[in-house]
């Protein structure tokens, strides 16, 4: 195998650095926009370089973003070259023209690393689906908003020392939006389903209500009455309907999802004969994501391309109801069940009218309470 990398940042540097000591694959080409030299590898600005390459077989893309990580995939793909990648924005965004794309040209597509870095759930649902149904899929997969909220509750740091902190760590870019507004999230979720389900959903159904708002009065009354909250996505499908969101959520505490410490992963599956299956690891670093990507390439060597087949369009509902916690915004006194000492608890509200009414009230923070 002979790849065209592009990027080399932190997974393409990852990348460059396990499939170094390999017989069966070597980095031919690295794409990358500043002064690079390498020892065995050509470093190049122009992507033309790498696609017109003929002994390249397989792109990694490592570049991140929407654009020009779309446009370099969609002229690999149709130049017949196998891609890996680790872009969850782009297979989420583009999944209805990138899989039909790969089809139709018969080449080989993988994002292992795109959702849980180095735990490989997306290879975990592609084995369940070979002998069951995927019922269910979601849990905590951004370990941005994990570390956060893990800091809030055990540490009673305010959510801006805890954002601080990760930003410190590298957990959290600069300008932190993607995580804490759930975007990121909201990506994983929809390449998790679309692949537990066989289906393409309507993306423009699905939620996402992130952790932005969240005050330490808020945790501590989840506290006071035995809960931890977390930033969790879920999918499931319910005979014909599916549903599908992205929102705080409180667990009792001493539950899996409650234990989950700092910036780590815990994703779940219900199959139909399996049950409840979780994995639990890092999400994102260098080493972690770069040896899925590898995987990835392995599984290319070996004639593996893509979890399932693309399969159809399907709507999205969201109409289970469920109690939430809210504090702040106009929320109606008559749809209040209880109150937490200043903050309601609602009466079972449907998932798509909540989140319509936290469209309306931004300032309000809403979590979703068992049920």
């Amino acid at each position: 195998m002979r790849i065209g990398l592009l990027g080399f940042g932190t997974v393409g540097q990852g990348v460059y650095e396990l499939t170094g000591p390999r017989p069966d694959m070597q980095v031919a080409w690295v794409l990358c926009r500043r002064p690079l030299s390498l020892p065995d590898a050509k470093v190049t600005h122009d992507f033309n370089d790498i696609l017109l390459d003929p002994t390249v077989d397989t792109v990694v893309e490592a570049i991140g973003g929407l654009h020009p990580a779309r446009e370099y995939v969609l002229a690999a793909i149709q130049a017949g070259k196998n891609v890996v990648t680790a872009n969850k924005a782009l297979v989420a965004t583009f999944y209805d023209e990138l899989l039909p794309l790969t089809q139709e040209q018969g080449t080989l597509l993988r994002c292992t690393a795109s959702v849980g870095g180095g735990i490989g759930w997306l290879s975990e649902l592609e084995r369940v689906r070979r002998i069951e149904t995927v019922e269910q899929v979601g849990g905590i997969v951004n370990g941005t908003c994990n570390y956060i909220l893990d800091a809030m509750t055990r540490r009673s740091l305010s959510y801006e020392e805890a954002l601080a902190q990760t930003q410190a760590l590298g957990y959290a870019e600069a300008d932190p939006t993607t995580d804490v507004d759930g975007i990121d999230t909201w990506h994983k979720l929809i390449v998790s389903a679309n692949i537990a389900f066989g289906v393409s959903l309507d993306i423009s159904a699905i939620p996402a209500a992130g952790i932005r708002r969240i005050r330490g009065e808020d945790v501590a009354r989840f506290r006071a009455r035995g809960y931890t909250c977390k930033l969790i996505c879920q999918a499931a499908r319910e005979g014909a309907a599916f549903h599908a969101f992205v929102q705080p959520t409180l667990f009792p505490q001493g539950v899996p999802e409650a234990t989950v410490p700092d910036n780590y992963n815990l994703i779940t599956l219900v199959g139909s004969t399996s049950g409840r299956q979780s994995f639990l690891g890092q999400g994102a670093g260098r080493y972690p994501t770069a040896y899925n990507v590898v995987q990835d390439c392995v599984d290319f060597l070996n004639g593996r391309g893509f979890y399932c087949r693309y399969g159809p369009k399907v709507r999205v509902t969201n109409d289970k109801a469920l109690c939430y916690y809210v504090r702040g915004g106009d929320w109606p006194r008559e749809r209040t069940r209880e109150n937490w000492d200043g903050a309601a608890v609602t009466e079972p509200v449907p998932i798509f009218q909540m989140h319509r009414w936290l469209k309306e009230n931004p300032e309000a923070f809403i979590a979703a309470l068992p049920g």
